[in-house]
């Protein structure tokens, strides 16, 4: 499954997408001549049908693109100088080994200093964290605490059902009435839109609960635009109405819920006034999706992430993941809640047999968290974090655009002292500061094996053409690094498809079915929890779990709740989803999707606007007390009173200032999962006067693409 020559023939091999989304396609790549003429979803593949987004879509563009980086390059200047010289392989290799061994070379622990940083650029399990991850454990770095996107919901769902399981995603057309809640799935998962669309057509009813009016809140029945962060209140405020008019299965309650009771003296205290109040709502809003609800069967909830990137995020994912056992929903084929399958795939994959924690010293390094980088790259040596990080290899990841706070991100990657090492695709905002860039495959070049986080199906994906340049995959450039640094552990000398053939459990997915056909189904059960049977000790859904307690809502960091003189400084909640056509970061540099987006902007309600005297397509600041951002403002009713939307990730580089929308962001952690609050942001906006703006308005600063 590797080329030691190129590939002539016309042919099709069966590929996945490898991008942080539920969907997880399968693919058909259509090859001629060794060079990719056609990317299509594979018809067959039941979750997929044949349609890919437009992102995806393109994807070879961003392997042909022409500013690909295809060879090793070191820095040839001062950082962010933007001066680079091409080496060989042999060379960067022996770099980074000598480096990484003088660092450890100081004895027990020393080598903490040294961190890997890596997220979901690819969702593959052999290169995402296998001999990486083995790299790593053998030479004793420190932990990264993996809490981008989706940790406080992760573990909410966890703390409540025993995993991250839910509905299967097809079973969503059988619906009646569905909320579509902190989700934007005509942007995030046009999958899953698609079967809400079936169920539409059928006579379901669609309910979007979002801060933002999304294009696919257009094309509901209905949308409920709440302040953000009071997603758990309005949940609270569901289930008094669900209690007081009896809209309860009782019997569900008392056969697989622990804790019910305390949780109805909760919901009681939260009648519509209250929770009307709290979510900037009306009281006929909350009663008639109470009544909607409770009153339908089946109904679905398609949770998603965005909800849980605020100060009570883990709370509120749990107070909406009870919904279902309140009205016994789960009965019911299309009746229950999705907010991420990948708790299917815990007992398939061995995740052991990939990362290998045994290689790891006693006592085990350090952990550090992935949402606190920027603070953390600026710390000195201290008792209660450790030695101070002296170098960083990232991979799979941008964290000087995607990770909160970043002005002190990019201050951590700037320091003269810290040893960078990237493995990237492109030249983004943290490769500019980097000692090294190494080339590394993309989808398109390198086998890889992937799980789903929206569906139960197993992929593989081939590689469809040899890598270009000198590209490596992941997996190759680490099993080069163990080998220069004397790692002689067999493990380090595992094939790709070695990885590949233990990533899954034999029980559960046979390697070479997957590879085969493409694809493999795992044997969930159709209606997993009609009759209980979460994965939790006694099978029950858990109200009051240990060391949480009962769920409540907890409001915002940054709110007129919370923090009320900083709310009268920055009177406006911001919140940052992607952009349509990028995938956090990634895709921002592709031409075609970058002309579809224009430039970076905010949405501005008109009565904001107003108050400021902000006009339509003019440039404005949002600030607060991390930072200021300057973009262009757009005047529009997607953002609900009281609330900017800032699109995101546009990579620093190409903002008008050089900042994206996380210079305003926050390292606040949320209440559990120590994850990210990206939502839980105050701000203000102005107007930037013309003579005050250093450029011509409107002119953004880009590299051509």
């Amino acid at each position: 499954m590797a080329f030691s020559e190129p590939v002539t023939a016309s042919r099709t091999v069966h590929a996945a997408c490898p991008h942080d989304c539920p969907d997880t396609c399968a693919m058909r790549v259509t090859v001629a001549e060794g060079r990719v003429v056609r990317i299509e979803g594979d018809p067959d593949h039941p979750p997929t049908h044949g349609a890919l987004c437009t992102k995806v879509s393109r994807y070879a563009d961003r392997t042909y693109h022409p500013e690909r980086v295809l060879h090793p390059m070191r820095r040839d200047g001062p950082k962010g100088s933007g001066r680079w010289r091409r080496i060989g392989w042999d060379e960067a290799i022996d770099e980074v080994a000598q480096r990484l061994s003088g660092i450890a070379a100081h004895g027990p622990g020393t080598a903490q200093a040294i961190l890997p940083y890596s997220y979901a650029g690819t969702m593959g399990l052999v290169q995402g964290e296998s001999m990486a991850a083995r790299f790593f454990h053998r030479l004793g770095a420190s932990r990264l605490d993996r809490t981008f996107c989706a940790n406080a919901g992760g573990e909410a769902l966890a703390a409540t059902y025993g995993g991250k399981v839910g509905m299967h995603v097809e079973d969503f057309a059988h619906a009646r009435l569905i909320l579509i809640w902190g989700s934007n799935p005509i942007a995030s998962s046009v999958h899953f839109w698609s079967v809400a669309q079936a169920a539409k057509r059928a006579g379901a009813r669609l309910v979007a609960i979002d801060p933002r009016r999304t294009e696919s809140a257009d094309k509901c029945h209905d949308h409920l635009a709440l302040l953000p962060g009071t997603d758990g209140a309005l949940a609270l405020g569901l289930m008094h109405e669900l209690i007081v008019h009896d809209w309860l299965d009782h019997d569900y309650l008392a056969r697989h819920v622990n804790g019910w009771e305390l949780l109805r003296e909760r919901a009681l205290q939260w009648p519509p006034a209250r929770t009307a109040q709290v979510c900037g709502l009306s009281e006929q809003q909350v009663r008639a999706l109470a009544q909607a609800y409770g009153t339908t069967r089946p109904a679905a909830i398609r949770l998603n992430y965005g909800m849980q990137r605020v100060h009570g995020g883990g709370n509120a994912v749990r107070l909406v993941a009870l919904l279902p056992c309140l009205t016994g929903a789960w009965r019911d084929r299309g009746g229950g809640m999705l907010l991420s399958s990948s708790g299917w795939f815990a007992s398939a994959v061995d995740a052991a047999a990939l990362e290998r924690p045994d290689l790891m010293p006693s006592p085990r390094p350090r952990i550090v968290n992935m949402s606190t980088i920027g603070q953390d790259l600026l710390r000195e040596t201290s008792p209660g974090f450790g030695p101070r990080i002296e170098a960083v290899v990232v991979y799979n990841s941008n964290p000087v655009a995607v990770a909160p706070q970043s002005a002190s991100v990019a201050a951590g990657f700037a320091r003269e002292d810290l040893y960078t090492v990237v493995l990237e695709h492109f030249m983004t905002d943290t490769a500019d500061l980097a000692d090294l860039v190494l080339p590394a495959t993309t989808q398109l070049e390198h086998l890889d094996v992937h799980r789903s986080y929206g569906h139960t199906w197993a992929l593989v994906n081939h590689p469809a053409i040899a890598p270009l340049g000198e590209a490596l995959p992941n997996t190759e450039i680490f099993r080069r690094l163990a080998r220069r640094m004397g790692f002689d552990e067999p493990c380090f000398a595992d094939s790709d498809e070695q990885i590949a053939r233990a990533a899954f459990r034999p029980e559960a997915v046979d390697f070479d079915e997957l590879s085969r056909t493409g694809w493999v189904r795992l044997r969930v059960p159709e209606r997993p929890f009609a009759e209980g049977g979460f994965p939790t000790a006694d099978g029950r859904a858990v109200v009051d779990a240990p060391g949480l307690g009962v769920p409540d809502h907890v409001p915002n960091h940054e709110s007129v709740q919370s923090s009320p003189q900083l709310a009268e400084r920055y009177p406006l909640a911001m919140i940052s989803p992607p952009a349509r056509n990028f995938l956090n970061s990634t895709f921002v540099n592709v031409r075609s999707l970058r002309a579809i987006e224009g430039e970076p902007l905010v949405e501005v309600h008109p009565d904001d606007a107003r108050a400021r005297g902000v006009a339509d397509g003019q440039v404005v600041e949002v600030y607060n007390d991390r930072g200021r951002h300057r973009c262009r403002a757009v005047v529009s009713t997607r953002a609900r009173p009281g609330v900017v939307v800032g699109l995101g990730i546009w990579w620093r580089k190409l903002g008008l200032d050089g900042t994206n929308v996380n210079e305003l962001t926050s390292q606040a952690l949320t209440d559990i999962g120590r994850a990210p609050t990206f939502y839980d942001c105050l701000v203000q906006v102005r107007v930037v006067e013309p003579a005050a703006a250093g450029v011509e308005t409107g002119t953004v600063v880009a590299n051509p693409a």
